[in-house]
């Protein structure tokens, strides 16, 4: 298992009605009770166990602290388990649900046998199903350390439509910010090609290989284990171990090499495929902040944008997207004809408070200027703007907010003409979702669940209600139909409230105003807003 902040059954205990934990060592059954997170009594001796062994946790939720609508996600503990069956090769889960919690569309059965005996490798293959990929078979393996501390396994194929995406994990942990272990091996496959180009000749043109050609369209699975992880953070999203990068990259550059050797056509084809990204990386470069003027001519865009088909602006939208796995979830989910996808990791610069200097070198904000084309401050021109409509789309929670008013902070200061053109927008994700037999409706917020509830079901019937704990978790069905569907969607106009009005002057020094006092460079003046206004919280309007 792999927790949060190392603190998982304790607060599990302390939260529930009643928890017993059962261990089974040496053939002699063990076990402790407790009650609302006090023990009950001393770890007792059962007897024999002769067929058993391992732990088992039995938990019941107080319903004192929760109320009485106790409902668990089904769907998102199948994900889980799932995926640790895949991360521990030949483990195999038994997974059991009772019927009443299981909802139809979901997919998720009441028993099965999650069973990978080939790891990462199959799971991969599996999931790409179909798809044309670049080599016939993925660049697959496993490792692990003579003295037993330490060990990897990897499977990495890349797709033809170029559609990629990279999962890494620590200790079965997913690390969605990467780290360590993911930069090794982007510089383990990147050293790799290039002596592999080296060998078969224009040893030019490979010296100008980098990871980020080499994996920016791959799909990637990389799970390492290793002793006493060290994280950025406590939500454990990023690696920093030293040795788990020292592991990975000087074991993939190895395996890989002889990989490529062993295959000359699939790593001729491959060779070819990255050489063909770096030349369009240079391309790109050559274009900067160009936007494409006819049809047939290229941009130079971020790696990690989905574009639209669409080559005309008209109907077009860009979603910028909190978090990888929510961006993976919306590019399933969109009209590749016309939206756009660029995923963001985490919360952007907050340009407000920062100097020319890191903004310049924040890479989440030039992907941003890349992506829309039209430039910013001076060099601005609405008529460049790739998309007619800009859309963030952040989790309905705390942290969702608190990035979008970061990147429309950055809209304000960088492209102002951008907002008073009304071009800017926000999704709104449903924070609930209510069911009632094969009825199912979304809510935005509190407010919409209670209304709801009482007007849009049958009466002393159970309703379900599920809340959203972000994007990540959403189906990509539920995220096309609730928030990019434009036939069915809520979108919020971002505007300035001086545009167009008489008093402009003096609303335009206003609203500069607020955004320095809010997200500027003093402290001191949010601290005395605070003071100011706390007492008209959920009622004021800035």
């Amino acid at each position: 298992s792999g927790g949060l902040h190392g603190v998982g059954i304790s607060v599990v205990n302390a939260l529930s009605e009643s928890l017993m934990v059962e261990v089974a060592r040496d053939r002699v059954l063990y076990r402790q009770e407790f009650a609302r997170g006090q023990a009950l009594g001393r770890l007792k001796k059962i007897g024999a166990a002769s067929n058993r062994r391992g732990t088992t946790i039995t938990f019941k939720p107080d319903p004192d602290i929760f109320g009485e609508r106790i409902r668990f996600e089904p769907e998102r503990l199948y994900r889980m388990a799932r995926s640790k069956a895949y991360l521990f090769k030949g483990v195999e889960i038994r997974w059991a649900c009772p019927e009443t919690l299981l909802k139809e569309g979901f997919g998720v059965p009441a028993k099965d046998s999650l069973h990978f005996p080939g790891g990462l490798e199959e799971y991969l293959t599996s999931t790409l199903g179909s798809r044309p990929t670049v080599t016939p078979r993925p660049f697959a393996g496993a490792w692990k350390a003579s003295d037993g501390v330490g060990r990897m396994e990897w499977a990495i194929h890349w797709p033809v439509d170029g559609d990629g995406f990279c999962h890494a994990y620590c200790n079965t942990v997913p690390t969605s910010q990467g780290g360590s272990h993911e930069s090794a091996m982007r510089s383990a496959l990147a050293k790799s090609l290039k002596a592999y180009g080296d060998l078969v000749g224009n040893k030019k043109k490979v010296a100008q290989i980098t990871g980020d050609d080499v994996t920016g369209e791959a799909c990637i699975m990389l799970s390492v284990f290793v002793p006493d992880p060290q994280f950025q953070g406590q939500t454990k999203e990023r690696l920093v171990s030293v040795a788990a990068g020292r592991m990975v990259e000087g074991t993939m550059k190895d395996r890989f090499d002889h990989w490529l050797t062993e295959d000359p056509a699939s790593a001729k084809d491959l060779l070819e495929r990255i050489l063909e990204r770096v030349d369009e990386r240079q391309r790109r470069r050559a274009q900067k902040e160009e936007r494409r003027k006819t049809p047939t001519r290229k941009l130079r865009l971020p790696g990690k944008l989905a574009d639209c088909s669409d080559e005309s602006t008209d109907g077009t939208e860009i979603f910028l997207v909190e978090g990888d796995s929510a961006g993976g979830s919306a590019k399933q989910a969109r009209d590749r004809k016309t939206q756009a996808i660029l995923p963001m990791k985490g919360k952007i610069l907050n340009v407000a408070s920062a100097s020319a200097d890191k903004l310049q070198a924040n890479q989440e904000l030039k992907d941003i200027i890349q992506a829309l084309g039209c430039g910013t401050r001076a060099d601005f021109r609405l008529e460049k703007l790739r998309y007619e409509r800009v859309v963030i789309m952040t989790d309905a929670d705390v942290d969702g907010a608190h990035i979008a008013s970061l990147l429309m902070t950055f809209f304000y200061r960088e492209m102002p003409g951008l907002v008073e053109a009304g071009r800017l927008f926000l999704a709104q994700p449903p924070l609930y979702r209510l069911t009632q037999g094969g009825k199912s409706v979304y809510a935005m917020d509190d407010t919409a669940k209670d209304a709801l509830l009482k007007s849009a079901f049958k009466p002393n019937v159970k309703v379900d209600v599920n809340r959203f704990k972000g994007l990540g978790e959403m189906l990509s069905a539920q995220l096309r139909e609730t928030t990019m569907n434009p036939a069915k969607r809520t979108l919020l106009r971002v505007q300035l409230p001086d545009h167009g009005r008489e008093e402009a002057p003096e609303e335009s020094r206003r609203t500069a105003k607020i955004v320095e006092t809010l997200m500027g460079k003093k402290p001191e003046l949010r601290f005395q807003y605070i003071q100011d206004n706390a007492r008209f919280i959920g009622t004021l309007d800035i």
